[in-house]
């Protein structure tokens, strides 16, 4: 008798494995030049976790977890995805003690038994990254410019970038409650799982996927209509950095992500080239996971992104993806801090960080509108050989401020010096 592999898992042969490693190489370079680090969580984790932090109503922990009891009737799970994961390594090491903000990514097999089909697995592979710590704006905006690159080393072109802000704990119950009233007589007309969520959870409505409900639910309130200024002010922000630095989206109010711990930021790209289910990655903020598993406030807020790498290599091979470079002798090495003095300067800061780490320096930020010598002594713990500040004169005048941590040294420098004052700091580009 033969045994084959269980259903919805499947072997991954030599000539799979090529393109995995492929992305995966890709991701880590360019996960190293924005400063994130490896994380490696376990496979099995407390069913309570994803409960607590995925939420009971999402079709993750109603339908797809794999639960089982161990031998002393604990509760476990293979797990499904690893932000909860991640997060929960993040509180119980107590990560936010570190200086700045924490940044991690994360490649491994997830867990879901949902209904197999072309590039949807029972047992998945995920890469995914995790920036804690912080809620600014300019946070988001500096993981989805990670992302482009990425797509655009591992070959893929075209990707569109949808987005929305699916609120907070303060303008949620507000919203809730329009979409209940909104669905009151309707629902009877709906199907099963939307008359259960619209009383468990609203919102979790419109991820129906029904074609027969479509026309209902595009009939819904929107949640910007419910925003409160915050909340309002934060996307409007995110938006800004997004035109200023030409990085094209398109707002879809209906777009919400498939678990309970999403708030503010939501964000999808899409292709083409996967079909009617075009999503190629997901994700967004998720202030409040970390406080929920219990941390103090003062761990921050989070903003994440997951991609199932079985999909995603299906874009590759049809985008004919050429393999991703790699670089000798592993991660780069922090080249520099970039600092902006105030508020104004982070645009330029942002944009001068993008450019450099086009050229392979791995570059991190510190957050505007604080005082310069904590800054600095962020980059000396960070072990940064270098700390590039832009004020209000060096941006007028098209210069920066370049400082050598060892000697103290400082000069004003044009951009174009930068890569031989770098190389000379003893940090040569990947």
């Amino acid at each position: 008798m033969n045994i084959a592999a269980v259903k919805g898992m499947r072997d991954l042969l030599p000539a799979d494995t090529l393109w995995f490693q492929r992305l995966e190489a890709a991701a880590r370079h360019v996960f190293a030049l924005h400063g994130l680090e490896e994380i490696r969580t376990p496979v099995v984790e407390s069913a309570e976790l994803f409960r607590r932090s995925v939420g009971e109503d999402t079709d993750i922990v109603g339908k797809e977890m794999y639960t089982f009891a161990d031998k002393d009737d604990a509760l476990l799970t293979l797990r499904p995805e690893a932000t909860a994961s991640t997060v929960r390594a993040y509180v119980e090491h107590r990560l936010w003690e570190r200086p700045g903000l924490t940044r991690l990514y994360y490649l491994g097999p997830m867990f879901r038994r949902e209904r197999p089909q072309k590039g949807r697995y029972r047992q998945f592979y995920q890469i995914g990254a995790e920036i804690l710590g912080g809620d600014a704006p300019w946070i988001d905006f500096e993981l989805l410019a990670m992302l482009q690159l990425l797509l655009e080393r591992c070959g893929i072109h075209g990707a569109e970038l949808v987005l929305n802000s699916v609120g907070c704990a303060r303008d949620r119950p507000l919203y809730h409650a329009a979409l209940r009233a909104a669905l009151h007589d309707q629902l009877p007309r709906m199907c099963a799982d939307c008359q259960r969520r619209a009383q468990t959870n609203p919102l979790r409505v419109l991820d129906c996927k029904v074609p027969a409900d479509q026309p209902i639910i595009a009939a819904l309130p929107t949640i910007h209509e419910f925003l409160d200024p915050a909340c309002r002010d934060h996307f409007a922000q995110l938006r800004a950095l997004l035109d200023a630095n030409a990085i094209a989206y398109r707002l879809d109010p209906r777009l919400v992500r498939g678990l309970d711990y999403y708030t503010s930021t939501a964000f999808e790209f899409l292709h083409g080239s996967l079909g009617a289910q075009n999503a190629l990655l997901g994700g967004g903020r998720y202030d409040g996971l970390a406080q929920a598993l219990g941390a103090p406030a003062s761990a921050g807020g989070g903003i994440g992104f997951a991609l199932g790498e079985d999909r995603f290599v299906l874009a590759m091979q049809a985008a004919a993806a050429p393999p991703a470079a790699g670089w000798p002798g592993g991660p780069p090495a922090l080249a520099a801090l970039v600092i902006p003095l105030a508020s104004a300067q982070l645009l330029p800061a942002l944009q001068l960080a993008q450019r450099l780490r086009r050229l392979g320096h791995r570059i991190e930020l510190a957050p505007p509108d604080r005082k310069l010598g904590k800054s600095l002594e962020l980059a000396s713990k960070l072990g940064a050989p270098a700390a590039l500040i832009l004020g209000p004169d060096e941006v007028a005048r098209g210069l920066l401020q370049f400082k050598t941590l060892a000697s103290g040294e400082q000069a004003a420098l044009p951009e174009s010096a930068l890569p031989a004052r770098l190389a000379a700091a003893g940090r040569p580009p990947a």
